[in-house]
C-alpha cells in the first residue's frame, strides 16, 4: 500500500566521494559529499554554490574525486560539519559546521601528489579520479529562491588510480564489483553493498563498447611538477 508524502529531501543512496580542491593559499581542502553520478569518463557533482569545494573548484577548474570504501566510514563520518570556509557560511553554521583549516589531519587521512593536478589524491581510497571542470550548470535556476545557491559541475576524469585488490582478475582495465565496497550514503547515513543479486543482461555488453574520445583526452593531460600536496 503505497501513500503520498513529502520528505525533505530525497536521498536515496548514492556512492560517497571525497572531494580535494586547492585552496586560495595552496593548502589542500577535502569535503566529502554524494550528490554525483558518471557517465563515461564524465562526472556530474552537485553542490551548494557557497561551500568552499565549489569556490576552489570554479578559481582552478580542477579536483580529484576520491572513492572511500566502507573500511573509511570513520574517516568520512570525521569531516561530516566541517567547512573549509573562514568565516563559516550562515547557511552552515546554522546546521552546527565549524571551520577546520587541515582536513587532512581531522580525518587521519594522508594526501599524496596528483600527475595532471594540484589537488591532491586521498591515498587510502581505493579509487582517485583527477579531474577537469568543463562546465558548470545552474539548478533550479527558474527559483527566485533558489537560484544561484546550487550548481552542478560537469568534470572530465583525465588519470584513473585503482587499488589492485578492486581489479577483476586477467583484466587489467576492470574493477570487479564483487570486489569493489563502496561507502554509501542513504538519507544521511551510511551503508555498505550487500551481495550481488543477479547478473545483469546488461553485463554481457564489453564495457569497451562504452568508451569515449575522453579517455584519448585524458591520455594527453600534461603532468604537473608542482603540487599542493608537494
Amino acid at each position: 500500500m503505497h501513500t503520498t508524502i513529502e520528505p525533505g529531501i530525497l536521498y536515496f543512496g548514492t556512492p560517497v566521494v571525497l572531494i580535494s580542491t586547492v585552496n586560495e593559499d595552496g593548502s589542500a581542502n577535502l569535503a566529502p559529499m554524494s550528490s554525483a553520478f558518471w557517465l563515461g569518463w564524465r562526472c556530474m557533482l552537485g553542490l551548494a554554490a557557497g561551500s568552499k569545494t565549489p569556490q576552489n573548484m570554479w578559481r582552478t577548474g580542477e579536483c580529484v574525486l576520491n572513492l572511500p570504501s566502507v573500511d573509511l566510514v570513520a574517516a568520512v563520518d570525521r569531516l561530516a560539519l566541517t567547512t573549509g570556509s573562514d568565516p563559516v557560511p550562515a547557511m552552515k553554521r546554522h546546521k552546527g559546521y565549524c571551520h577546520v583549516a587541515d582536513k587532512f589531519a581531522v580525518a587521519g587521512l594522508t594526501a599524496a601528489a596528483s600527475e595532471t593536478v594540484a589537488a591532491p589524491r586521498v591515498a587510502e581510497c581505493p579509487v582517485q579520479l583527477e579531474a577537469r571542470v568543463e562546465a558548470v550548470h545552474g539548478i533550479a535556476d527558474e527559483d527566485a529562491i533558489l537560484k544561484g545557491h546550487i550548481q552542478c559541475f560537469e568534470v572530465r576524469v583525465q588519470r584513473v588510480h585503482v587499488d589492485r585488490s578492486i581489479l577483476m582478475d586477467g583484466a587489467g582495465d576492470r574493477i570487479d564489483p564483487d570486489k569493489w565496497r563502496p561507502l554509501i550514503m542513504s538519507f544521511q547515513q551510511f551503508y555498505g553493498l550487500g551481495p550481488r543479486v543477479l547478473g545483469s543482461r546488461l553485463g554481457t555488453i564489453p564495457e569497451a563498447a562504452y568508451r569515449t574520445p575522453d579517455i584519448d583526452r585524458a591520455r594527453k593531460a600534461p603532468a604537473r611538477i608542482e603540487t599542493a600536496a608537494n
